[in-house]
């Protein structure tokens, strides 16, 4: 999985290099870079915020500094939108735009002096000409990136693999002009709460297998978006590239998500919780975290991932205990130290259910009774709650028969 980040403190991204989260980028199973929206500006303050219009206090970040930035990791072309109906109109003119399009970006083109074709060409790199469309022998642009993309896909390479064979195909910073391809990854160890890979299109129906996509997602932590839970982690751990963006002061202006979500990029804003940081670092370091950490090989055990708080049920997890059993007089529950697992798993599933119906009922209430096993339909009960329906409804203590107590 390949992270960028960007914000005006990288710095503070050097917590990623820390215990698990360093080691997966020793071992090469991620790969994460911090850009400084700094290096994108061109005054000699170097500023990135500007005051709002309509005026108030604070002060926002500018979309021109933020458009630069994620333009070219993202690969893309500057493109102004209309007023009226939303058609594009290009900031350049429309074929020298094509022929960037069709060339690569000036970064990727030969330095002056290369050894070059009669057509312009550096002859010396097939790669290259991939680009331009002038191979030696003949054979179209056209072909030859069919050619390519199925030999790259029947290699059946890791998605470490199949991405750095794209950038080297096509630019390393042309992660979003790369076609989406999907591939086969182990099955995650948390299964269930996966999202089911036949769902999406392209990517066939075979159970057995996840899919990982190539194509970036572009975050944006903000306090006033949907709730970032144990799903989305979950989901986005099948993405090939994340892109993030941190916002401070008052946040970015409000066009840049929805003018990179107009050019077709997904783009996301996710809050951490009802309750306002100084910036987006933190949410963005607590995202990655949740991320990462369900890929498959980042946990020692994977099984440890199994029954954490949300995962598979939306449940909180139960108590953990270790030793030893009895501790300044207050002793572990004497179930655990019986030697019979059956009970321990189901006084652990039973506290589960408690301590979710006790600190998140909303989260009861989002259960499928259908999916409950008797036990837990009977547990349920005993806490007071209705099971009979499609979901589980909370009995009012006035109308609790005596039975519950």
């Amino acid at each position: 999985m390949h992270i960028d980040i960007v914000s005006v403190f990288p710095e503070y991204f050097d917590v990623l290099k820390l215990s698990l989260l360093g080691k997966a980028q020793e071992r090469g199973l991620i790969d994460v870079r911090t850009h400084n929206l700094r290096d994108w500006t061109h005054d000699v303050h170097h500023s990135v915020d500007d005051t709002p219009v309509g005026g108030g206090a604070g002060m926002v970040m500018k979309p021109e500094v933020w458009a630069q930035c994620l333009d070219d990791l993202l690969g893309m072309n500057a493109v102004d939108f209309t007023e009226s109906d939303g058609e594009p109109t290009l900031t350049q003119d429309p074929a020298t735009l094509a022929a960037d399009q069709r060339n690569g970006s000036a970064a990727h083109r030969p330095e002056s002096g290369a050894d070059l074709g009669a057509d312009g060409n550096d002859t010396d790199d097939k790669t290259e000409n991939v680009r331009t469309g002038s191979y030696p022998d003949g054979s179209s642009t056209e072909e030859t990136e069919d050619a390519n993309r199925r030999q790259l896909l029947d290699a059946k390479k890791t998605p470490e693999e199949l991405i750095a064979a794209l950038d080297s195909l096509y630019g390393e910073d042309a992660g979003y002009n790369v076609p989406e391809y999907d591939f086969p990854v182990p099955k995650h160890p948390a299964g269930s709460d996966r999202m089911d890979s036949a769902n999406e299109p392209g990517t066939g129906s075979d159970s057995g297998t996840d899919k990982v996509k190539v194509k970036p997602i572009l975050i944006f932590p903000n306090p006033s978006a949907p709730l970032f839970t144990q799903r989305d982690a979950t989901e986005l751990s099948r993405v090939g590239r994340l892109v993030f963006g941190c916002g401070r002061y008052e946040g970015i202006d409000a066009r840049v998500p929805e003018y990179y979500a107009r050019q077709g990029v997904e783009v996301r804003e996710y809050s951490i919780g009802d309750y306002v940081l100084n910036g987006g670092e933190v949410a963005v370091s607590a995202m990655i975290e949740a991320i990462v950490r369900l890929l498959p090989g980042f946990m020692g055990n994977p099984e440890s991932i199994v029954e954490e708080s949300y995962t598979g049920d939306p449940l909180l997890e139960h108590r953990q205990f270790t030793k030893p059993t009895s501790w300044r007089g207050i002793a572990v529950p004497d179930v655990l130290t019986s030697g019979d697992h059956g009970k321990v798993d189901r006084y652990r599933r039973d506290e589960a259910l408690e301590r979710t119906a006790r600190i998140r009922p909303d989260l009861i209430e989002s259960l499928d009774c259908k999916a409950l096993s008797k036990a837990d339909r009977k547990t349920l009960m005993l806490l007071g709650w209705e099971v009979s329906g499609h979901h589980p409804r909370q009995i009012p203590p006035d109308r609790l028969p005596l039975r519950y107590f």
